[in-house]
């Protein structure tokens, strides 16, 4: 029998849309509020590894120096299938990374192999040209990569081309061609999955939004992101209720923690905590599972710093 109950805001994790033309700041933008939400950062790179570029020391226009946090990377090249976007999505969820940036979402729809070309591809090979049957087949592809992002147990930062529309319009009997505004080069829609969708402009990346749910940055002057954007963020989404209960004993945690301490090599600190974060995702325990990524990176770094020292 269905039955409604009083609404409660829960502890959430970030979906946020970075959109912006070429040279408005979004990977860096993305990576200073990855540092601020905290944890360990995966980036999954589209473009040609230039998010690598922002690893070490910046020296902004205005003569500042900064440094961006340390993340890994996964450099993924064409065909842009949704299949492989996800693929990637998994991977990084199972290396227990708190945050993922998408960088970017863009590719997935317009380049080389996403979903634009294979719908002209499927509608040629199977429909006669009939892209209206061929959608039919790209649609739910795209939104298995949209559940994905949704679902992940991550903060999910994606960024996205944006591209100036315009318009013919008569204009005292005349024909003129009308700027309309931006808009993300990705499925129309798309703003609607984010919680906070952030315009950054060319001149000054400077970010306003055009959408948020947490109501602490809509309407505010234009503003530069920084670290402290993000943590403002988190201090937002962990103020909500606690999720439903761990599903996982306080011993089979304590049990996975101490495998992973008592890791002697990397193969075999891979394999438990392998073991571990699918235990604690089977269980739907997100905060288990940022546990045992915080436990495997503490323990990586001393089998690494063990490695260096002999």
């Amino acid at each position: 029998m269905m039955k409604f109950a009083r609404a409660t805001r829960k502890k959430a994790k970030l979906r946020l849309a970075l959109t912006g033309p070429s040279g408005s700041g979004k990977t860096l933008s993305a990576l200073l509020l990855a540092q601020g939400l905290g944890g360990s950062i995966a980036v999954i790179d589209t473009e040609r590894d230039s998010a690598s570029m922002y690893a070490g020391d910046i020296t902004l226009p205005d003569g500042r120096t900064i440094r961006p946090p340390a993340f890994d990377t996964l450099s993924l090249g064409a065909p842009y299938t949704p299949e492989r976007y996800i693929e990637a999505i998994r991977a990084a969820e199972d290396g227990g990374y708190a945050t993922l940036v998408i960088d970017s979402l863009t590719h997935e729809w317009s380049g080389v192999g996403g979903c634009l070309e294979m719908v002209d591809a499927i509608a040629s090979a199977k429909y006669r040209g009939n892209t209206w049957s061929a959608w039919s087949e790209v649609t739910p592809r795209h939104r298995a990569l949209i559940d994905a992002m949704m679902q992940s147990p991550m903060h999910v930062i994606a960024t996205l081309r944006s591209k100036t529309e315009t318009a013919q319009q008569d204009v005292g009997g005349k024909k003129t061609v009308v700027k309309l505004g931006t808009r993300p080069e990705q499925r129309e829609g798309i703003e609607y999955e984010m919680s906070i969708v952030l315009d950054l402009t060319h001149d000054g990346h400077f970010a306003t939004a055009s959408k948020d749910r947490t109501g602490l940055l809509m309407g505010r002057d234009p503003f530069v992101v920084t670290p402290d954007t993000g943590r403002m963020l988190l201090e937002w989404l962990e103020s909500g209720e606690g999720a439903a209960p761990s599903q996982m004993t306080q011993t089979a945690m304590a049990d996975h923690l101490a495998a992973i301490d008592a890791a002697s090599t990397m193969d075999e600190l891979r394999a438990v905590y392998e073991t571990a974060y699918r235990a604690a995702r089977d269980a739907g325990d997100r905060q288990a599972m940022e546990d045992v990524g915080r436990a495997k990176d503490a323990r990586k770094a001393a089998l690494t710093k063990v490695t260096v020292e002999v």
